[in-house]
């Protein structure tokens, strides 16, 4: 009996096997788990085979781990991929472009912070490691000897999120690209940093979040900050730093000159939502996006050490937001586009299909009237006039009188009685608004600093008492008249403000972010009540459909034969970069800016030639003008000419808004053309011929319809009917066309019909 009653040797040495167990597991992060159920990334995570702007890509946004030490996560859709080390600290050390119908290549060359904020007028760093023994690449060996930043945040963990959430709501009334979805499907995910203990720097309760989404099909992520106040006292976040780069260069000049800027690296094109000003997207990118030499690349070839390869996305000054226990603030949107090529031509495909899949109601594309009348009877017949064309959208223009800060009950019921009778008529009606530019008074005005001035010469404050009250009308508005489309003239540019004005700005520091706030809430309200909006100004990816194609107003007062030609190469210019329906052209039916007849197409029917071809000019190339006049015609004939323009237009919409690939730009002496493609239609290319002169002119144009899924063959229609199939050379065709004096004409390129779906050649883009 002693002898059964005696401890066994197992249960003598089990305690101490679970006391070490449980001592290894309290030492083990808590991510751990989580990253070990992740995939591996193996031999089997490959990179896209074909070209990604042509063929679908079958690939989907995944999350792996690696099998090795340090441990490290991979956020890859096969295009791109991203590689962060855990271990010793979080840290960025690979941005890399796997697509290999171009070129491999990465992105990165030194590892820097996750993010970077000022709080309480302290700088804190979040991730990153220290000790790389050169800054011109990164070579992973080194990861043995590099360490975490001792003043650093630390990383605590990270969380898949599901695929990306809609940013802000978009219904969709009116016609769009077939192949756009809302949301970009794609992965988003969760890094989280808190305070290093021993770190006076960082103040307690201080919390990080690092977001991050990839998106299937494109070579582009998104990233933000999310700063969270978890103690017990109050914290200002004077500023942030969203990203931080070190980007290999793309190219090494060793002299720096006086008035020959450096260039800036190529493989990267990087936009925000946080974007004022501008036409095009570097200007209004200026508040931002930061290219800038990097103090740390000491072995550059620049021998004063100035090349601006370091990325940093932050804004100039700010938030400055005062930060109470318990809440969260969140950062404007940093996206990342990695280019694969230095075409000028593909990197602009790439650019506009980024638009498409983060701002897709750039899609929306309604024909407009605008009228310069609020006159009812005047209104009413150009409602009529609308609908009988073909038109979908009617804009009280500048200077028709119309003043939607009047919210009279009068006021608003006879918008309303308008609005009503043009949508029984399929029509959609909307107006003009002013507001940079314009001088206020008594206080209401944005003050800049010493030695800065408003954009826009005067502006004003989006936070004063003025500013708000002229939102609060604008909403009433809209809500009691149904209006459904909206231009905002010299919306706010990004003007700083020196004054005070509580509640919304406490200063200078928080002036841009402030009135950022005012503006971009009442834009994403618009667009979530379905109003179409066009503002000059990049608000693209808070919610504006259209901003201008890019032209000088004043040349709209020039002769007529000149403003056709002006139309033609505005819009070869605007699309590098904005797709055909991102862009507005201009049209004046009745004098703009002086010119006199001259320079007008009243009466419409003694200029009816000249009226074809600016309709012709904006609608082949897919860009809504702004037709700007009391009426769309004055006789029966100038009617059927508008409705058969109309209705062309409408029979190849899906076309003639897909992407233009640039051929010649109109220069008046010879043709001019551009192609349009989209390799996921039936109609897979079109191609427009303009000839500028007064005498019938031919010639044999190159193309190349490889973009548009076209190989082998293709089968073609021009305004005669079907012309039969034509061979192609790997995508080219050399094709004869002669196209009338002063005149137009087209030719649709379709696939053959095959089995299955051909894919581009190995190598070809």
């Amino acid at each position: 009996m002693r002898l059964f009653a005696r401890p066994s040797l197992l249960a003598l040495i089990l305690p101490g096997f679970l006391a070490a167990a449980a001592r290894a597991a309290a030492q083990e992060p808590a991510w751990l788990t989580t990253w070990r159920s992740l995939p591996v990334a193996g031999s089997g995570l490959q990179a896209f085979q074909g070209d990604p702007l042509v063929d679908p890509v079958d690939r989907r946004t995944g999350l792996f781990r690696n099998e090795g030490s340090p441990r490290t996560l991979i956020l890859d859709n096969g295009l791109i991929r991203r590689t962060w080390v855990l271990e010793p600290d979080a840290a960025c050390i690979a941005l890399d472009l796997q697509a290999p119908v171009r070129s491999a290549a990465t992105v990165l060359r030194a590892v820097r912070p996750e993010a970077e904020l000022r709080v309480n007028g302290q700088e804190i760093r979040a991730g990153g490691l220290l000790g790389q023994p050169n800054h011109a690449w990164f070579d992973p060996a080194w990861l043995a000897e590099m360490r975490a930043d001792p003043e650093a945040m630390r990383f605590s963990g990270f969380e898949i999120l599901g695929p990306p959430g809609e940013r802000l709501p978009w219904p969709r009334v009116r016609h769009h690209a077939p192949d756009v979805a809302w949301p970009p499907p794609g992965l988003h995910l969760r890094l989280d940093f808190e305070p290093r203990p021993g770190a006076a720097s960082t103040p307690p309760g201080l919390q990080l979040a690092v977001h991050y989404e990839m998106y299937d099909g494109l070579p582009l992520m998104a990233k933000w900050l999310e700063v969270r106040n978890k103690g017990g006292e109050t914290l200002e976040i004077d500023h942030w730093t969203v990203e931080i780069l070190a980007v290999v260069e793309s190219s090494n000049p060793v002299e720096t000159r006086e008035g020959v800027p450096l260039p800036a690296p190529d493989l990267l094109h990087v936009e925000t939502d946080y974007a004022f000003g501008g036409f095009q997207a570097g200007q209004a990118m200026r508040h931002s996006v930061h290219w800038v030499p990097d103090p740390e690349y000491l072995t550059q070839v620049n021998y004063l050490r100035r090349t601006p390869c370091l990325l940093r996305v932050e804004p100039v000054r700010g938030p400055d937001r005062l930060l109470e226990p318990g809440e969260r603030l969140q950062s404007f949107r940093a996206f990342e586009l990695v280019q694969d090529s230095r075409e000028r031509e593909r990197r602009g495909l790439w650019q506009r299909r980024m638009y498409r899949a983060l701002a897709p109601w750039v899609t929306e594309n309604p024909l407009i009237l605008h009228v310069v009348s609020v006159d009812p009877e005047v209104v009413r017949r150009a409602i009529d006039q609308a609908a009988e064309c073909g038109f979908e959208m009617l804009s009280l223009s500048f200077g028709s009188g119309l003043n939607m800060e009047d919210v009279s009950p009068a006021n608003l019921r006879r918008f309303r009685e308008l609005a009503d009778y043009a949508r029984e008529r399929g029509i959609e009606l909307g107006g003009y608004s002013l507001l940079s530019s314009r001088r206020i008074g008594n206080g209401q005005d944005v003050v800049p600093p010493p030695g800065e001035r408003p954009t826009h010469g005067s502006c004003p404050a989006l936070t004063s008492e003025w500013g708000q009250d002229y939102f609060r009308r604008l909403r009433t508005f809209f809500r009691e008249t149904g209006f459904r489309q909206f231009t905002h003239d010299g919306s706010y540019p990004g003007d700083f403000d020196l004054t005070p004005r509580p509640p919304l700005q406490r200063g200078l520091e928080d002036s841009q972010w402030a009135q950022w706030q005012v503006i971009t809430s009442f834009y994403r309200d618009l667009r979530a009540a379905g109003v179409y909006l066009r503002v000059p100004d990049y608000y693209f990816f808070n919610g504006s459909n259209e901003c201008g194609m890019g032209y000088r107003e004043t040349n709209w007062s020039l002769p007529r034969d000149q403003q056709v030609l002006h139309t033609r190469q505005n819009i070869y210019d605007g699309t590098w970069e904005k797709t055909p329906s991102m862009g507005w052209m201009f049209v004046p039916l009745t004098q703009y800016h002086g010119g006199g007849a001259a320079a007008t197409i009243e009466p419409l029917d003694e200029h009816l030639d000249h009226y074809r071809r600016m309709l012709q000019s904006n609608l082949a190339f897919g860009v809504q003008a702004v037709y700007r006049g009391h009426r769309l015609y004055d006789t029966p004939r100038v009617r059927d000419m508008v409705r058969e323009q109309v209705a062309w237009f409408k029979e190849h919409r899906d076309i003639l808004e897909s992407d233009l690939l640039h051929g010649r730009r109109a220069d008046g002496r010879n043709l001019d053309w551009m192609l349009h493609v989209n390799p996921r239609l039936e109609k897979r290319a079109m191609l427009v011929v303009f000839n500028p002169q007064a005498r019938v002119l031919s010639g044999t144009l190159d193309l190349d319809l490889s973009l548009a899924g076209l190989w082998r063959d293709a089968l073609l229609e021009d305004p005669s009917g079907p012309l039969g199939a034509r061979s192609l050379d790997c995508g080219r065709l050399r094709l004869p066309v002669r196209v009338p004096a002063r005149g137009m004409t087209w030719v649709l390129f379709r696939a053959p019909a095959r089995e299955g779906r051909e894919t581009s050649p190995s190598g070809e883009g």
